[in-house]
Order: C-alpha cells, then sequence, then structure tokens
C-alpha cells in the first residue's frame, strides 16, 4: 500500500483507483478507516463504473502512521487536504463523509470552492466534540482529561475509544452549525433515525445552515448510525450515482 508524508516520520496510508472524474474522495470516521464497509462498498461501484476514487487513512487511523491520541479535526482535515494535493490536485471532487467524515467533507468543500462538484454526507457530524461529547462529560471525566489529556470511553464498536482534550479544544476551532455554511455544490445527506451516537435531527440543522440550495436528506427509519446493512449500502450506491449524475457525469 502506498505511503505519502504530511510531516516528517508520519506515513499516510491511501488506495488510488484511476477513472472518469470527478474523484470520489472518501472521508472515514472518527477511529475508522479506509477498509470500512461503505468505503469498500464504493470503491466496488467505482470500479465497476470506471470511476476515480481516492481512499485513505488520517494519522493515527488504520495504516498510517501517527498517535490517535495526538490527532484533531484540524490536523485530520489537513491531512485529507494533503492527500487531495498529493494525489489528485487538479482534478475536480466529489466528498464522500462518514459521520465525523461528514465534517471533515465540509470544511474541505468550504476550502476547495469549486472543485468540489458535491457532497455526499453519511450520519454527518460537523461540530460534535461541541454539540455530542462536551455535554455528556462528567466532572470527574473533564478533571481527567484536564490532569491526564486524554480518557478512555466505552465503544459500541470493539475496545474503549480514545478522546483527548486537544481533540475537544481544536474542535472550537472548526465549528460551523453557528452560522451559514457557504457551500453551493450539490449536497446529499443520509442519516438513520435509529443513530445512537449522532441524533438524526443534527441533519436538519445542516440542511437549514448549508447555503446550497440543491440540498437531499433522506431518513432510513430503522437505519443506525453504521448504516452498512445491504439495503444501507444499495442506498449508499444508488445516491452517489445520482449525485454523480446532477453534475452531468
Amino acid at each position: 500500500m502506498p505511503n505519502v508524508y504530511r510531516v516528517p516520520n508520519v506515513p499516510l496510508a491511501y488506495e488510488y483507483l484511476p477513472g472518469q472524474g470527478p474523484v470520489v474522495v472518501f472521508c472515514p470516521g472518527y477511529g475508522s478507516d479506509m477498509q470500512g464497509t461503505k468505503a469498500l462498498a464504493l470503491e466496488e461501484l467505482c470500479r465497476s463504473t470506471e470511476r476515480a476514487m481516492l481512499r485513505f487513512d488520517y494519522a493515527g487511523h488504520g495504516q498510517s502512521g501517527g498517535r490517535f491520541t495526538e490527532g484533531t479535526i484540524g490536523s485530520w482535515m489537513a491531512d485529507a487536504a494533503h492527500m487531495i494535493g498529493e494525489i489528485v490536485p487538479d482534478q475536480d471532487i466529489l466528498l464522500v463523509g462518514s459521520s465525523m467524515g461528514g465534517w471533515l467533507a465540509l470544511l474541505l468543500a468550504r476550502t476547495l470552492g469549486v472543485r468540489v462538484k458535491g457532497l455526499l454526507l453519511i450520519a454527518p457530524a460537523p461540530d460534535f466534540t461541541e454539540r455530542l461529547i462536551r455535554p455528556q462529560l462528567t466532572a470527574a471525566q473533564l478533571d481527567a482529561l484536564a490532569q491526564n489529556g486524554v480518557i478512555h470511553q466505552p465503544s459500541d464498536y470493539g475496545e474503549p475509544q480514545a478522546l483527548s482534550r486537544v481533540l475537544l479544544d481544536d474542535g472550537k476551532a472548526h465549528l460551523l452549525l453557528d452560522d451559514e455554511i457557504p457551500i453551493t455544490c450539490p449536497v446529499h445527506i443520509l442519516h438513520g433515525m435509529n443513530d445512537a451516537d449522532v441524533p438524526w435531527k443534527m441533519s436538519l440543522t445542516l440542511v437549514e445552515k448549508l447555503a446550497s440550495s440543491a440540498v437531499r436528506l433522506t431518513y432510513v427509519k430503522d437505519g443506525d448510525h453504521r448504516l452498512s446493512r445491504p439495503e444501507d449500502l444499495r442506498l449508499l450506491e444508488s445516491t452517489l450515482i445520482a449525485l454523480l449524475g446532477q453534475n452531468g457525469a
């Protein structure tokens, strides 16, 4: 698996599938990686339709180097921007973001402007550090964060997940939902209404804040946060095809 370097001695792993543009760029979620079910399903779709796709792991995730607890919203967004700049520097892109990857995709779209031809967001979690995590922390957890810099919380997806003070502090510099979000490209959002991690009403707030008038929001009434069941993946694939078609691809 090839690597590029954003900072010395920290290799960032990626997979690039050549094909027609715009390039589908997948941004994984918090603690996830480019080998996830949704990323691989979209890669197979892109392969079968001769579409270009870029998958990658942020620092501290998957097969990339670096420490997870040193990563922040800003540094992981910089990883994603660096990947795009190194692997597909001159090509139009379509960003797909899952959970935290949805927040990063929104930040990237705001920065990259007209190069971004569309956004496909899966249970997007913009501002989750302030809106979802911080309000749930107990006084004891806040004290532990202040003293140790890291705490570990139970996870429904495996081992307890690390949460760092630097992640929470940095998140404040990248908040989106308090103001209009100056993104005008087409945006499609998928969200399960049984999502135990990111409330489905958060996507309604996001729709209201987006400047784009070409926004579609699809709720899956019995869907969870992952939206990785076969029927969810079929919806994801058809949504990507529709979004690509909306751009004349």
